[in-house]
């Protein structure tokens, strides 16, 4: 049983970091590179984060889970652990915090794109915050890699 929980730990962990990057990184700026309206392009990006926001959270919580099993309290002094709270904590920070905003203020700006709107200014700021905390899990993710292969 603990080797078919580390195998579905490291599939998880491959799915949560690979999706992160795969989004994040190659099919939103593709979008908005090759679709020529960025409204629609910004709405297919925003399904494709909450959709990986969802994924975050179910990956998180297992590895959590899966680390307390394997370790008990022990998994408290473990770095491995300490990435994941913080990676979870951030998904989390920008599906239940960010994202709603974001999408109330482009809500708000209809029929116009929230970037030709007055609300532009506070979407930006919030877009920022939103990449910053991206770039942190995309860091956090090579420590959570690299920690998972090599206990």
């Amino acid at each position: 049983m603990k080797n078919l929980s580390q195998h579905l730990a490291t599939l998880l962990t491959t799915a949560w970091v690979g999706s992160l990057w795969a989004i994040g990184y190659l099919a939103v700026p593709v979008l908005f590179y090759t679709q020529p309206d960025k409204q629609l392009a910004g709405m297919l990006a925003g399904q494709m984060f909450a959709l990986l926001g969802y994924l975050g959270m179910v990956c998180g919580m297992y590895l959590l889970i899966q680390r307390i099993g394997i370790s008990g309290q022990a998994a408290l002094r473990q770095p491995l652990f300490w990435i994941v709270v913080v990676m979870l904590l951030l998904t989390l920070a920008i599906h239940f915090g960010i994202q709603p905003i974001m999408t109330n203020l482009k809500a708000q700006a209809l029929p116009a794109d929230v970037m030709r709107s007055a609300f532009a200014d506070r979407f930006k700021i919030l877009h920022g915050v939103s990449s910053i905390i991206y770039l942190t899990q995309s860091l956090l993710e090579i420590f959570l890699v690299i920690k998972t292969y090599r206990a």
